[in-house]
């Protein structure tokens, strides 16, 4: 496994974005957050949002909450904060808000290279991504009018029922549910909400599936993640082999769909490549 970390480090070096090798380097080799928060700022934009293909499916310079997630999600991951960014980040998205709740994207997308499943229903504000916003800032603990607005929006969501059919917003809806503070309502909530996690489209209990989705190591893709007991240890190290199999001859992870361009696709290894080694490391499946 020691030439896992090894080849992996080495396509990093080689093809991934300066934001993912300066928190490589933070996570595997010591060095200072604040150079990932540095690499963070060059995506910002004046309205204190975050965009210029942030989330590499689309290469729109606009800020976009798709942006922010993936902004928050990396302070989360380089265990740091920045009070300047998140303070504009939570105004940006108060902006645009719709009682509380935000869209992936919008129209400005349209005048730009995206991905081909980045359509109108991006523009719908929904729990994807408004719950795993508001879950991060919960995890960040910064707190803001927005937040408490999500947050209502939220719990009003999930309780009034149904809940999404589509993978990606029950896996925001985990995240909400992992950090929002009212534990006693959120683990009842996530009881239904696990339970019909193995009912819909494109959630990959088996690890031999084919094709795009998400697997149990999305939803706990670290051995301490809260929702990791929802899972076997079989399923798991089922997952993480098949993790471990799918590395490149070049040192990188590929991506199972079809980003806009030649840098996006790059831009998407070097993202999906990092997650890969912060997993195996986490449960234990690399040496360095």
């Amino acid at each position: 496994m020691g030439d896992v970390f090894a080849a992996a480090e080495r396509f990093l070096r080689a093809e991934a974005r300066l934001l993912e090798q300066r928190l490589f380097d933070t996570l595997f080799h010591g060095a200072p957050a604040s150079g990932v928060v540095d690499a963070l700022r060059g995506y910002r934009n004046n309205d204190g949002g975050f965009g210029h293909g942030l989330e590499p499916d689309k290469r729109c310079p606009a800020s976009l909450p798709l942006d922010v997630e993936v902004a928050l999600q990396t302070l989360v991951a380089a265990r740091t904060t920045d009070p300047q960014l998140l303070q504009g980040a939570a105004d940006f998205l108060a902006g645009i808000a719709v009682d509380g709740a935000v869209s992936l994207a919008a129209p400005v997308i349209e005048s730009y290279p995206r991905a081909e499943h980045l359509t109108d229903w991006t523009y719908v504000p929904g729990l994807n991504p408004t719950a795993g916003l508001a879950g991060l800032l919960h995890q960040l603990e910064f707190a803001h009018p927005w937040r408490d607005a999500a947050t209502r929006y939220c719990w009003q969501a999930l309780e009034s029922g149904p809940l999404p059919d589509e993978v990606h917003a029950l896996s925001e809806v985990l995240v909400f549910l992992a950090h929002v503070p009212d534990r006693e309502r959120a683990d009842k909530q996530a009881t239904a909400v696990v339970e019909h996690l193995g009912t819909v489209e494109m959630f990959h209990l088996d690890p031999k599936a084919e094709g795009y989705g998400l697997t149990p190591l999305h939803i706990a893709p670290a051995a301490d993640s809260r929702w990791r007991p929802l899972f076997s240890d079989a399923q798991l190290d089922g997952h993480l082999d098949h993790l471990q199999q799918a590395q490149q001859p070049d040192g990188g992870w590929e991506v199972s769909w079809e980003p806009p361009s030649a840098a996006s696709r790059l831009a998407w290894r070097g993202m999906v490549t990092l997650q890969a080694l912060r997993t195996l490391d986490s449960y234990g499946r690399l040496r360095r």
